[in-house]
């Protein structure tokens, strides 16, 4: 069973890998292409938010590829300088995306404010579960012993598990709202649209991978706690 752990993890390493070299190249792609409009990711960003009637958020940039990410505790949208500078359909539809999140916290959507709550205990999960997984194998690998500690492992994991498909909606409802917002003002139009949509796609792709890694993970370890608890 350990060793049916060991495949799931490698075959989803490497359709991550398949998927994070995807996402790069259409970034690489749709960033040479220019909107029509010229506006670059950062007007774009605070243009969507006073759309929203949103003003309490500051766009910023910050070093790094992909790095684009919405902070909640300081209500900044942070970009990175491909995005942030850029004036082409990827800056474009990646600056949307992360304002989408900040407009989900401006009207509290739920999904995100079940994320945010479990972000403390997912802090936990992540860095204990594995270790106490690994501890709870063990100990039941020499005599037998009880399968407690591997069960407090795994509903450790569970944690991390249930924030990656909680992470789902939140995306994909921050990428819905993004593209809508791009359609509306017609920021991107046509064949712009299209690439845009296409882009927010493959970034979607990396959380659904991380999502069924995990919950295929997570399976492994509850069918190797039954497959104990009944030795």
């Amino acid at each position: 069973m350990t060793f049916g752990i060991l495949a799931v993890s490698v075959i989803f390493m490497i359709i991550g890998m398949i998927v994070q070299f995807r996402l790069k190249s259409k970034f690489a792609q749709y960033s040479k292409v220019p909107t029509k409009n010229g506006m670059s990711g950062k007007e774009i960003a605070e243009k969507m938010l006073r759309d929203s009637g949103i003003y309490d958020v500051q766009v910023t940039s910050v070093e790094g590829t992909l790095t684009d990410h919405y902070n909640p505790l300081n209500k900044t949208v942070n970009l990175s300088p491909d995005v942030y500078a850029g004036r082409s359909v990827a800056a474009a539809a990646v600056a949307a995306h992360e304002c989408g999140h900040a407009v989900q916290h401006a009207t509290a959507y739920s999904m995100l404010m079940l994320r945010s709550k479990l972000v403390p205990m997912v802090q936990v999960s992540s860095t204990l579960s594995q270790w106490v997984i690994i501890a709870g194998l063990g100990i039941m690998g020499f005599g037998g012993g009880n399968p407690t500690i591997l069960l407090v492992g795994i509903i450790l994991f569970a944690v991390t598990t249930l924030f990656t498909i909680v992470t789902l909606p939140v995306e994909f409802d921050a990428s819905k709202r993004a593209l809508v917002w791009l359609d509306q003002t017609n920021t991107t139009s046509g064949i712009e649209h299209d690439q845009a949509k296409d882009a927010l796609k493959w970034a979607a792709m990396t959380y659904i991978v991380a999502a069924l890694a995990s919950l295929a993970t997570l399976v492994q370890y509850i069918l190797i706690y039954n497959e104990r608890s009944r030795d």
